[in-house]
């Protein structure tokens, strides 16, 4: 069953009742919330995603409401809770349904370390994985949303997950948030993709979601071994120049790309150094989307064919 198949009434009840239970990828989350601001929302935006049984694991619990006491009667407020403790100042409750996604992102870049972290987008293609490891404004998350509108499958467009035992890429096939003029970029490029609200003058600009394909949401059982890392960056009107990547230079840039390197210590040193080993290294400047999907189709297909 998926999130979809709930009609508004009875999806508006769980919320507002015992908490909607969500699979993301490896996590299971129980999303709770009065507010119709985020629920019209995520109504929409989750209706792919699998519910989980009633006698399932949770792995986080997080809500977003209201502020308790007088500060409620002043200003229209929306405060996230992780187990019932709010590690971040209130939102405006206009800005719920970011605050979530967000706060969902800080539950596994803080908790979950049974896994190694990467901030990197991650896309699969023939069971093979390419990895965007990338800073914020560097443009993984436009050139993710392309890729996975274009016949790449979807990983994460924020972690890249590494099972410790087996170095294989776990799917997190998450919402894509796209940030200012990236969501005009991606509505023009590709109009067939489900982008949801625009949410002006967050903490992070103006955002809006993209819903992963169908297909992505689907596979999220399906592991993937990395093959690529490509480190993008957007420079406007800059011509595309993709440049093979020393192992060295790829290994300093992966490991200071990791939410807990430090806390996983050698295996992160292990799992890092054995991913690099495999895989092919490139940097990616560019400013055409067309160009760059091009590029890395063909790169795929050479490193296939060798």
């Amino acid at each position: 069953m998926i999130v979809g198949d709930l009609g508004r009434g009875e999806f508006d009840k769980r919320l507002a009742g015992p908490g909607l239970r969500v699979r993301f990828g490896p996590f299971n989350i129980r999303i709770g919330s009065p507010l119709d601001a985020f629920a019209g929302v995520a109504h929409q935006l989750y209706a792919p995603y699998p519910l989980v049984e009633e006698n399932a694991l949770i792995d986080f619990h997080v809500r977003i409401a209201s502020p308790r006491g007088l500060r409620r009667w002043v200003r229209r407020q929306a405060c996230f809770s992780l187990d019932g403790q709010s590690p971040f100042a209130p939102y405006t409750i206009e800005h719920a349904f970011p605050a979530v996604e967000w706060g969902i992102n800080w539950c596994i870049a803080t908790r979950a370390h049974h896994l190694l972290m990467l901030h990197s987008a991650v896309v699969e293609r023939d069971g093979l994985a390419m990895l965007f490891p990338a800073s914020p404004g560097d443009g993984k998350s436009t050139l993710c949303t392309a890729l996975v509108h274009s016949g790449w499958r979807l990983l994460s467009d924020e972690f890249g997950l590494i099972r410790p035992e087996d170095g294989l890429l776990l799917p997190l096939p998450r919402l894509i948030p796209l940030k200012n003029e990236s969501i005009e970029v991606i509505r023009r490029f590709r109009p067939e993709a489900l982008i949801g609200p625009a949410f002006y003058n967050t903490r992070k600009g103006t955002v809006a979601h993209v819903r992963p394909p169908v297909d992505s949401v689907q596979r999220a059982a399906e592991t993937a071994r990395p093959r690529w890392f490509v480190f993008p960056r957007w420079i406007a009107h800059s011509p595309l120049d993709l440049q093979p990547m020393s192992k060295s230079q790829a290994f300093l840039m992966v490991a200071s790309n990791a939410f807990n390197y430090e806390v996983l210590d050698e295996t992160a040193y292990r799992l890092v150094a054995q991913m690099v080993a495999q895989s092919d290294c490139y940097s990616l400047c560019y400013s055409d989307l067309d160009e760059a999907l091009a590029a890395l189709d063909e790169l795929s297909r050479s490193s296939r064919d060798e």
